[in-house]
């Protein structure tokens, strides 16, 4: 079903000023960030003077800044809710991702003008469940993951004309219904909802049987010496339904993870912003297997579909509790414009003479590989033949044989 076909949003996370530089370069059209507590990612916010100069290059730029406070609040957060949202009036941000009732009626009363997206912890599954929103001021609705095409047709179908809609498209994906966990908190007392999961979900589990009547008797199920990783997701990825997706006419499409590192944000926004392009120029040609390719080099865990296609899909548990791409790796960060020269690069992890490298161009799905040939110390211009990350922003000098833009990343292939 084809309702309208135009450029959807492509929304990346920003846990950091840097990130988001990052995320605009490749491709973002807005980002996402947290404040300082008060948000589902609390360990991933830029403090009040790093967002408002995010939001001030973003500008500069034509481009966006959401922030969120999307926290399910206890009454002793409102006071720092109302200095947060003052902040956020002051600087100008472009919206507030929020869940909680009492949370949205409280931005409505101090800053009329900001406006309000609803965050995916609120479930929205339904075009009535938008409508109740967009009823009490929202601007756009954040889709639960768990809603498959049949019922976002619908809700686009039905929904206001003028309410914006945003769904996930890539990212990791939580053990419970939208986010709404208590596990954490049961586990090691760190709330989820309040902005401190510790991932339980990701744990290893040893599970046994115990036979009634004859208690102690403990039998494994299923685990080996790293026990069960029972309770842990694969990734999302959509790449294969962008064109289904835009033909719904959906207003912005997320990318999870302000947790994730400037490598991940260049490999997988830069993917998007190419499939997105590309589709749009010439639907009929789309194959989505190139942006894949490229999606396969960053990911750390599976990757599903979820519920969008079939929403009796079992294939999304990652059992085997994958946290790393055994065939790449963040190899170093650009920091000076430069035509095929020896160029000055912040390491991320182990470089040597000979390792195979990709670099990361916006705007163009295959990256440049290229072989390192020289490296030099970057204090004595000495030539040296290896280089450790020991400290953090180390960096080396490295012969590259293409031009390049401060901020583009390097992919290291592993050996």
């Amino acid at each position: 079903m084809i309702l309208k076909m135009k450029k959807p949003e492509l929304l990346a996370p920003a846990g950091s000023f840097e990130k988001a530089k990052v995320a605009f370069m490749y491709g973002a059209d807005a980002v996402y960030c947290g404040t300082a507590s008060l948000s589902l990612r609390s360990r991933a916010e830029v403090d009040d003077n790093d967002l408002e100069k995010t939001i001030i290059y973003a500008h500069s730029i034509g481009k966006k800044v959401y922030a969120a406070l999307n926290i399910y609040a206890w009454d002793s957060n409102y006071e720092e809710i109302e200095k947060q949202v003052k902040m956020l009036d002051k600087v100008h941000v472009d919206a507030i991702i929020a869940s909680d009732g009492g949370v949205i009626q409280k931005i409505r009363e101090i800053a009329p003008n900001i406006d309000i997206h609803i965050s995916t912890q609120a479930n929205v599954l339904s075009y009535h469940s938008a409508k109740f929103w967009y009823d009490n001021g929202a601007k756009r609705v954040i889709l639960g993951r768990e809603a498959g095409k049949e019922q976002i047709e619908e809700i686009m179908k039905n929904k206001p004309e003028d309410l914006e809609v945003e769904m996930f498209i890539h990212g990791a994906l939580c053990w419970a219904y939208s986010g709404r966990c208590f596990l954490s908190q049961y586990l090691s007392c760190r709330s989820a909802n309040l902005g401190d999961c510790s991932q339980s979900c990701r744990w290893a589990y040893n599970l046994y049987l115990e036979e009634k009547n004859n208690p102690g008797n403990l039998m494994p199920v299923e685990t080996d010496e790293k026990g069960t990783y029972i309770l842990s997701s694969k990734d999302l990825c959509l790449i294969k339904e962008i064109p289904q997706i835009i033909e719904m006419g959906i207003e912005s499409l997320k990318i999870e993870g302000r947790l994730k590192t400037e490598y991940y944000l260049a490999s997988v926004v830069n993917a998007y912003r190419n499939a997105i392009d590309d589709y749009m120029k010439n639907p009929d040609e789309y194959d989505h297997t190139k942006y894949l390719n490229e999606l396969e080099k960053v990911k750390t865990r599976g990757l599903t579909e979820f519920y969008f296609n079939n929403p009796n899909n079992k294939d999304f548990q990652e059992y085997e509790g994958k946290q790393y791409n055994p065939n790449f790796e963040f190899g170093g960060k650009i920091l000076e414009d430069k035509e095929k020269d020896i160029v000055l690069v912040e390491i991320k992890n182990k470089l040597s003479v000979g390792d195979s490298l990709e670099l990361l161009v916006p705007n163009q799905i295959t990256p440049e590989k290229f072989v390192i040939e020289k490296l030099y110390d970057e204090e004595t211009n000495e030539e040296i033949p290896t280089i450790n990350p020991g400290k953090l922003g180390q960096k080396v000098k490295m012969l590259i044989p293409f031009n390049v833009k401060q901020g583009w990343i390097l992919r290291r292939k592993k050996q």
